[in-house]
């Protein structure tokens, strides 16, 4: 999938491996697929070991994986109060409200 770190110049050495990982603790890459965020910590919500019963999990290219639930994600993107996810915050909410 070709990751590289969102926004560093091009060129820049960059390997995404098991040291790598071990050495963050976020990550915002892009990749041959798209954009993702590798997150240790939310701001506001709190560290992966706090945030683990607030998942679902989810099958992404053959890999299981766990992401955020709805209303914690909601939850996070107000405390990171950003004009972008401020704006993603109503969908999030329509969606929650579809699935109760």
């Amino acid at each position: 999938m070709q990751p590289y770190l969102r926004g560093a110049p091009p060129g820049l050495p960059f390997r995404l491996d098991e040291k790598t990982l071990s050495a963050g603790l976020n990550f915002t890459l892009s990749t041959s697929v798209g954009d993702i965020d590798l997150l240790g910590e939310i701001t506001g919500v709190g560290s992966y070991e706090a945030l683990a019963g607030h998942t679902i999990e989810v099958e992404l290219f053959g890999a299981r994986c766990r992401c955020l639930d709805l209303p914690t994600l909601i939850a996070a993107k107000v405390a990171a109060g950003r004009p972008k996810d401020l704006e993603a915050i109503a969908e999030l909410r329509a969606l929650l409200e579809e699935k109760r």
